[in-house]
């Protein structure tokens, strides 16, 4: 337990022998319960997690610790097996639905690779625990001494946080695809799990959803932790795909948060800004390209700045409006 809380651990592992063992036998005092996910690996991970489960419940000691919802946590280890690939994503889902059946306080996501050591792991709990946020995540992008992470994920991690910022409406948040997170039990129990993105996009998507249900979140400084891992991300279907996620995100945000729950002009002045930019533009281009001498050129011009005038106002108050559903951890030298 942490803070009075009782603590489950997703662990999504896929193809990760050699590294999940260690995972599993490292797992922070205060976790009281682990579910270990084998997304249909096809190589030794589903009988390393077996031999390293069955290892750890045996020398688990302890009276079982009891949820509010009277679950016993014995055995603290429990594997868990998809017949299926279903991604990243699927497998963290199956971890919350079960967290969220036994009605554990606050689940926290492990990397099946070891980038998420035990130190790291308290970070992130620890805001979530202390009822601080509801929503906790890792930020390696806030380590301003980090040198372990390669340049061009730090180019793609800024971009990808630039765009999931204006989907999500957590304008404070960096980092979005780091996979090392807490969220508490209501959290859970509000977001529709079975609803989520299966994919890479998973965190991206998750994070919409929170914002919709005024969830508050924590950015918490942690440093990046590569060894000799293997990245199953394909970036060439990636980068299209997590892009139309995060439109559709962006558009169905508006719609529930900013229309259908209560009105808001922002419902209005995000797509209106979006039709000017692209309408005067293309106009503008086209008049340019063609006639040059034509004076509807300076019409398109006034109308696509007037685009971009109602998208940064947009942005502005859309920023303002969450500004209270987010918090920073302190930078620290030991991050």
């Amino acid at each position: 337990m942490y803070e009075g809380n009782t603590v489950g651990a997703v662990i999504p592992a896929y193809n990760e022998a050699g590294h999940i063992g260690d995972v599993i036998e490292t797992l922070p005092e205060f976790v009281d319960r682990a579910y270990v996910i084998d997304d249909a690996s096809t190589d030794e991970t589903w009988t390393e997690i077996q031999t390293h489960a069955d290892r750890v419940n045996e020398q688990t000691a302890d009276p079982a610790v009891v949820t509010d919802g009277g679950v016993e946590l014995d055995p603290q280890v429990v594997p868990l097996q998809h017949e299926e690939n279903r991604g990243v994503g699927g497998a963290i889902k199956t971890g919350y639905e079960h967290t969220r059946d036994d009605g554990i306080d606050v689940t926290v996501v492990i990397s099946g690779d070891g980038q998420t050591e035990p130190d790291i792991v308290e970070r992130i709990v620890a805001p979530v625990a202390e009822d601080r946020a509801d929503y906790a995540k890792g930020n390696r992008l806030l380590d301003r001494d980090n040198e372990d992470m390669p340049a061009f994920r730090q180019f793609g991690n800024v971009t990808l946080s630039a765009l999931t910022k204006i989907a999500s409406g957590y304008w404070s948040v960096m980092d979005p695809q780091n996979g090392s997170t807490a969220i508490s039990l209501e959290a859970l129990e509000k977001v529709e799990i079975d609803e989520l993105y299966e994919d890479y996009g998973f965190a991206n998507d998750l994070l919409v959803r929170l914002n919709v249900h005024e969830m508050r979140i924590a950015d918490v400084a942690r440093r990046a932790v590569y060894k000799d891992e293997t990245s199953h991300i394909s970036y060439r279907s990636f980068v299209p795909k997590l892009s139309a996620l995060l439109l559709r995100d962006f558009l169905w945000r508006l719609r529930a948060k900013y229309l259908v729950r209560e009105f808001h002009p922002l419902a209005i002045l995000y797509p209106l800004g979006a039709f000017a930019v692209g309408t005067g533009g293309l106009a503008l281009l086209s008049r340019l390209t063609d006639h040059g001498e034509d004076p509807g050129v300076v019409e398109s011009l006034v109308l696509t700045m007037l685009g971009v005038v109602c998208l940064f106002l947009s942005m502005v108050t859309d920023r303002q409006n969450n500004d209270h559903l987010q918090i920073r951890e302190d930078t620290r030298d030991d991050v």
